[in-house]
């Protein structure tokens, strides 16, 4: 269950973007320890319709591994949003560390634009140790 408390926002010319990270479990193998998933809701305020045409985001552990996905899309898809709607995404990410932080933007291209835009992912932490507190504390 993702709480409120959890999600980061941002948000740039009418598009909001919200996100968060969920600890999905731990891996006890050579090359992973941690499986982190992370939840994305982009929600176009704008007047115009926009296409969600790629993304360029980075986890950086605090062992000083980055991982990085500058693609086209999200799974294959590239969402177009009237005014008022919205696009949720989720995905996973092995990583070696019990903390990192992940950040990064997404392009967008407005309808009747030839130029794409970087939407700010909001930066969030992936933290074992916060997710362990706010259990206790729920």
């Amino acid at each position: 269950m993702i709480d409120n408390e959890d999600f980061s926002v941002s948000q740039t010319d009418g598009i909001i973007v919200s996100a968060c990270p969920v600890l999905m479990e731990s891996q006890k193998n050579v090359n992973q320890d941690f499986m982190w998933g992370y939840y994305l809701c982009i929600e176009n305020n704008s007047d115009h319709k926009i296409q969600i045409i790629g993304k360029d985001w980075n986890i950086t552990d605090d062992l000083g591994n980055r991982y990085s996905d500058t693609s086209a899309g999200f799974k294959g898809e590239l969402p177009e949003l009237e005014p008022g709607e919205c696009f949720e995404f989720t995905s996973e990410a092995p990583l070696k560390s019990a903390n990192a932080v992940f950040y990064g933007s997404c392009k967008v291209l407005a309808e009747g634009q030839n130029c794409a835009k970087d939407i700010r992912i909001p930066t969030f932490n992936l933290s074992v140790r916060k997710q362990a507190y706010s259990r206790v504390l729920n």
